[in-house]
């Protein structure tokens, strides 16, 4: 019997270095050029979703056996604390039923428009994006459960995101940090509205084109603004944390903290806002967005001043 080789020969890893980094060139260039590939990799995070979930079980083992491990005096100190803040969350409950009612009222007087809750669903954090430089994550809802593209989501403090992607049984999500993100938001305090972009970071967001003279302070709460009709009205999304003036540039450095706890929250809420075409008084039409309404065309007839009859003119010239 021959002697079997100790180290087998083959081709240089060299070359098969190359080889897949060509293959994963062209698969990228294709992914970017060609739409062909999102259905493809729907079916690829079909295939990923049960991973997910698989090496999302350990957490929730350790979770459990934690709760399980813990002593009775850790478990009455927590039912104390649990208790403090039923209470402070009961007074405050109160207070804003009695605001609410007080806001019917007034609505009422004023003939305005009843506010409808918007309907939701609950979803939970599947995995987060290891790319330093994108900041996005994975969640348990999909096309069957009715998640779209670009619906909003928030977790218990404020606004976390958008979806920008969806599969069957998952989403992915594109955080408000992330710097391409970019949404339109008012100050709580007066109303003005500006442009708040990611800035990379997660703790960090920056708020664009703030004149040097603007009423801005910090501390200030920013909340949607509904101005470009994804994102509803009225939903907090962070506060400014530094104002800077810089004597010899006509805007401010404006830097504020999302609401939201994006390092830390695991459980989310998918709103499902009214779609365009049932607005009232839509800001705009995609469709036309050049054409006047029936309105203004009836409202600038009646405005303009009458046609000039050429003969009648000419004979009272005469």
């Amino acid at each position: 019997m021959p002697i079997k080789p100790l180290f087998s020969h083959g081709p240089l890893p060299g070359y098969r270095l190359f080889f897949c980094v060509l293959a994963a060139s062209a698969l990228m260039f294709v992914d970017q050029r060609f739409t062909r590939m999102e259905s493809v990799r729907a079916q690829l995070t079909m295939v990923v979703a049960p991973i997910q979930w698989v090496v999302s079980v350990p957490s929730d083992i350790l979770n459990w056996g934690t709760l399980a491990l813990s002593d009775q005096r850790t478990l009455a100190e927590e039912n104390q604390r649990l208790r403090e803040q039923i209470l402070t969350l009961s007074h405050r409950a109160q207070r804003m039923a009695n605001l609410t009612a007080e806001n019917v009222r007034l609505r009422e007087l004023l003939g305005a428009a009843q506010r409808d809750d918007l309907p939701y669903m609950t979803a939970e954090l599947l995995s987060l994006d290891n790319d330093p430089f994108s900041h996005q994550m994975v969640i348990d809802r999909g096309r069957r459960n009715g998640a779209y593209v670009g619906q909003p989501v928030l977790d218990a403090s404020g606004l976390v995101g958008q979806v920008t992607a969806i599969s069957a049984y998952s989403s992915r999500v594109l955080l408000l940090t992330d710097a391409s993100h970019a949404l339109p938001v008012q100050i709580n305090r007066n109303g003005l509205r500006f442009i708040v972009q990611g800035s990379g970071r997660y703790g960090a967001l920056n708020v664009l084109h703030v004149p040097d003279t603007a009423d801005i302070r910090e501390g200030d709460l920013l909340t949607t603004s509904g101005m470009a009709g994804r994102f509803p009205t009225g939903y907090p999304v962070a506060r400014v944390t530094e104002v800077y003036h810089d004597p010899g540039r006509p805007f401010a450095q404006v830097t504020a903290a999302p609401m939201a706890k994006l390092q830390r929250s695991r459980h989310f809420l998918l709103l499902f806002p009214p779609r365009r075409e049932g607005l009232r008084n839509p800001v705009w039409d995609e469709a036309l967005p050049h054409v006047l309404s029936s309105e203004a065309i009836e409202a600038a007839e009646r405005l303009a001043p009458p046609p000039v009859d050429a003969e009648s003119t000419g004979s009272e010239a005469r």
